[in-house]
């Protein structure tokens, strides 16, 4: 088989002699044009698997040559080479469909992990994918259920954004799928077989948050008594997802804004910084950009991982897909046995449809993995969903429906923390059904219209054991 094959478009002697020399002991063949002219020309003349191009040439410059190669040969990626420290230009050509940048002077490892990346890309298109390979025919082990256009559109996005490394800000209501949709960014993209890695930036202490992106060497600080790998070492080769980016405190967006730009990081003792090969997703159900505005999250770094913003849908705006979830999450809650899976019946279907969903999909869960325990005859009932606002919510064209104000013109009073709420209401079902058999399970998972097995699974859920 050939070796593969990159075009190289720069004006300086000696940056083309590096890539060839360096791309030529990766077993990558290499040819080069010194403006955008040759450049297209040479794309016309055969197949490449790789692009890498400088930002100024004598006639043009590299981003044309980016939206260029976008609109004819849009399989092929290309990356550009920019000066040091110029990352607006580097976001620009991002945006304008690059698949990821190189600073002068090259960083020779930084170079063959970026065309490592972008030759597994190109396989995954053309079908070239050997063993080692993502390849065209994998398919993602996550994915998003429904067929809405809301859906569809969201899932041909993720196509499109899998093709690229730029950062990628995933924006949405809690509840929404974030976290899903940044597993099958990653799952469709040439990092498929690095490690994605998930982590609550609201979740860390605050003194602790360094050490854990960065890692720590031994003795820096008390308690230090070995080396740790930080979470940007660990995602190295793969996805580095940034959950609830805006609890992140100032001083760690400082940081983490160079770590980004440099994609190298200094270990908390450390002398020197580790070069990292991660792509970094971001998500948070706060509005960032207001967010800015008020001061609390930095512009640059706002910025930086903002290259891209892909909004997933509210449940709300998506309906047609909740038969398809609850079906979803009622195979997975009875262990996929049809025979422990309960039916909806027509009013829970019609009240689920009608409900505002303010937990959006993981409250859906909720809601149905509560009214597992609690319906009766393996049939789950509205009654049985126990929906926390009115089930009924206006819509435009239920012109009937009474004004806020026939309804005493109070707004619907929904609990801070829902999930919360909903399972505090399941404890005092379940633990008056325990009291009135003596705590006699057996007698209790009859009485709640429920299997024993299925009444051990949610007192050690909900701590009641």
């Amino acid at each position: 088989m050939s070796n593969p094959l990159a075009l190289v478009v720069d004006d300086e002697p000696d940056i083309l002699e590096l890539v060839e020399l360096t791309l030529g002991r990766m077993d990558i063949d290499c040819k080069t044009a010194e403006n955008v002219g040759d450049a297209k020309n040479l794309l016309s003349s055969g197949h490449f698997d790789v692009c890498l191009t400088d930002m100024k040439l004598p006639d043009g410059d590299g981003i044309d040559l980016v939206r260029y190669i976008q609109e004819q040969y849009p399989n092929l990626p290309v990356a550009v080479i920019t000066a040091h420290g110029n990352m607006e230009l580097a976001v620009e050509a991002l945006k304008a469909g690059a698949f990821d940048f190189v600073s002068k002077p090259v960083n020779l490892t930084m170079l063959r992990n970026l065309v490592n990346t972008a030759l597994k890309l190109s396989n995954q298109q053309t079908g070239k994918g050997g063993s080692g390979s993502s390849g065209s025919g994998k398919r993602s082990r996550s994915n998003l259920i429904g067929t809405s256009a809301a859906m569809e559109r969201t899932r041909a996005t993720i196509a499109k954004l899998a093709r690229s490394q730029a950062p990628v800000y995933i924006s949405g209501e809690s509840g929404v799928g974030k976290e899903l949709v940044a597993r099958m960014i990653h799952e469709s993209g040439p990092r498929a077989s690095g490690a994605f890695i998930p982590v609550n930036c609201g979740a860390i202490p605050a003194d602790l948050m360094e050490s854990e992106f960065f890692g720590h060497r031994k003795g820096s600080f008390t308690g230090a008594s070995y080396d740790k790998e930080g979470l940007f070492t660990a995602a190295s080769g793969g996805t580095l997802f940034l959950d609830e980016v805006a609890e992140l405190p100032l001083p760690m967006q400082v940081k983490l804004l160079r770590a980004i730009q440099e994609r190298a990081v200094r270990p908390v003792g450390g002398n020197r910084e580790v070069p990292v090969d991660v792509r970094i997703l971001s998500a948070t159900h706060k509005n960032l950009a207001d967010q800015v505005a008020e001061g609390h999250f930095r512009q640059d770094l706002y910025y930086r991982i903002n290259v891209i913003e892909l909004p997933v849908p509210p449940l709300r705006d998506r309906r047609e897909d909740i038969p398809l979830l609850a079906e979803f999450f009622l195979d997975r809650l009875s262990g996929g046995e049809a025979s422990l899976r309960p039916l909806l019946a027509t009013d829970a279907v019609d009240a689920l449809d009608h409900y505002g969903f303010p937990g959006n999909i993981r409250e859906l869960e909720n809601i149905l993995e509560r009214a597992m325990t609690l319906c009766e005859d393996n049939t789950i009932r509205a009654d049985d969903l126990q929906l926390s606002v009115p089930v009924k919510i206006r819509r435009e064209e239920d012109d009937d429906f009474p004004d806020d104000e026939d309804n005493g013109g109070g707004e619907v009073p929904v609990p801070d923390d829902l999930p919360q709420y909903l399972d505090d209401m399941e404890k005092q079902v379940i633990t008056k059904a325990l009291e009135e058999a003596r705590y006699n399970k057996t007698l209790a998972a009859k009485r709640l219209g429920i299997t024993f097995r299925a009444l051990r699974y949610r007192l050690k859920k909900l701590g009641l054991e």
